[in-house]
């Protein structure tokens, strides 16, 4: 009788598995033609470029003289890497002039496209009369693109210092906040990344980034992470924590605090809505000063707004910025207030780079396309068609454990278990290479890299988000 049972129970669970199965396949026939990619893989939206051919040296040639001459901290992407050396607009070649969609931007630093035309022009131009003189001499390139940035910022803040990266603005951030408020402490987020220099290094907190060298007198509390913070969305629990922090772990007085508004190494994650705005004030409270790290999500790519922490509905003490700043260029900047800035007049504060005339005229440049092009809008309906299209890619396969981001800043974690929110490590390193090979570049972040980061250059259409999410639905399948 118990054989029986067990055989009728097994046939019942065979059955209910062949008939989910058949439910599951049919449902590709009811959602939106872009998802019919299950059968065959999506091909890239048509491009009018041809690159020129190439007759440099190849990836294994590239690749063994960086082994022999660089350094071996380096890490590249991919099992074989791909040797890229053309990119136009969204879209970068290889070797064999095959074309994939870049939809990280070069680590979010292509803001405007790849080799725009505009951009270029204004590199060469400058390069032709002079390019490179220091600021120990007048020229009026680095006062005009410090004019036309200190325009996109609210409030007091009008100084401009000109650097090399966000690192280097970071670490002048942070100098400025210690001379301003007299005291040291520092706090910034868990799970946030600043920098890898030796002093930012203590303000990134991610341990795959960090040495283990002195970083005294920086501090991190619990980061607001709607999806995996111990709070959820709660804004205030947050702001307790910090406050708690300041009583029990300082002297009661601070330096700053920072943060980005969208942690970008740490996987797209948004910050608890509300939460700067309740920080701010205990900071300045406590004689801090506020810094936003604007590096990724500055200069519309939040499509909402032109800087990050604008949609936090607060105004920082100081902005830090790079990448989108430069559209590739080594340039970075920190603005600031003229009280803060005044600080730094007790001694010489001098960068040899910062404010090169061709660094200042490609970045005056890059202002003035975003304007152009209306890419902040841009950034809003395309973003916000992606994260339709990519939500609904997550109602039918388990692995996709959550979806976030704005604008062109998005993140989609995968994990094992949705309930646990188990780091899926071990698939999304085959998805990451499943989706190399369908044409699509994209990013990974986060402590476990089990995120994709997908922050393209701001010229990305709303038909490569439709073959983006289609190489993904196509890999998720077949995985």
């Amino acid at each position: 009788m118990a054989f029986l049972q067990r055989q009728v129970l097994k046939r019942t669970v065979e059955g209910a598995k062949r008939a989910h199965k058949l439910i599951y396949m049919s449902s590709f026939s009811t959602v939106s033609s872009a998802s019919s990619v299950v059968d065959a893989p999506p091909q890239l939206p048509p491009f009018g470029y041809e690159p020129r051919p190439y007759a440099g040296p190849s990836a294994d040639e590239v690749l063994e003289k960086r082994k022999k001459f660089l350094g071996p901290s380096l890490f590249y992407y991919y099992q074989k890497p791909l040797n890229i050396v053309e990119g136009k607009m969204q879209y970068l070649f290889d070797e064999s002039g095959r074309r994939y969609l870049d939809a990280f931007a070069g680590i979010v630093t292509v803001s405007c496209g790849h080799c725009h035309p505009e951009i270029l022009d204004a590199i060469t131009e400058q390069s032709k009369l002079l390019q490179h003189a220091t600021t120990i001499y007048l020229h009026h390139a680095i006062g005009d693109f410090a004019e036309a940035l200190a325009t996109k910022m609210p409030g007091n803040l009008k100084v401009v210092y000109f650097v090399n990266s966000g690192t280097e603005a970071n670490e002048l951030a942070m100098l400025m906040a210690r001379l301003y408020s007299g005291n040291l402490g520092m706090i910034a987020l868990r799970n946030a990344y600043h920098g890898g220099s030796s002093n930012t290094i203590g303000l990134t907190a991610l341990n795959t980034w960090k040495y283990s060298i002195p970083q005294g007198e920086i501090h991190h509390v619990v980061n607001p992470d709607p999806y995996r913070g111990t709070f959820g969305s709660d804004s205030t629990c947050y702001a307790k924590d910090l406050q708690d922090h300041i009583d029990f772990g300082t002297s009661g007085k601070v330096a700053g605090f920072i943060a980005e508004t969208i942690q970008g190494v740490g996987g797209a994650v948004e910050l608890a809505p509300g939460y700067l705005k309740q920080v701010y004030d205990i900071v300045r409270k406590a004689g801090g000063v506020c810094i936003a790290d604007e590096v990724q999500t500055g200069f519309g790519r939040t499509g909402s707004h032109y800087w990050g922490f604008e949609t936090q509905g607060v105004i920082p003490d100081i902005v830090t910025m790079a990448k989108g700043i430069g559209n590739g260029l080594p340039l970075g900047a920190v603005v600031t207030t003229p009280e803060i800035a005044n600080v730094m007049s007790q001694k010489i504060q001098f960068n040899t780079f910062g404010g090169n005339p061709v660094c200042s005229a490609g970045g005056h440049a890059v202002l003035r396309v975003l304007d152009k092009e209306k890419r902040q809008a841009h950034s809003a309906a395309v973003g916000s068609h992606l994260l339709k299209r990519l939500r609904a890619l997550q109602e039918r396969h388990d692995i996709i454990g959550d979806v976030r981001g704005r604008g062109l800043m998005v993140g989609v974690e995968l994990v094992t278990d949705r309930k646990e929110k188990t780091p899926a490590k071990a698939e999304t390193a085959i998805l990451f290479e499943k989706l190399r090979e369908l044409g699509v570049l994209v990013g990974k972040g986060g402590l476990h890299g089990n995120v994709f980061r997908i922050k393209p250059p701001m010229c990305f259409t709303k038909d490569d988000a439709d073959f983006l999410v289609d190489a993904l639905d196509y890999a998720l399948t077949k995985l």
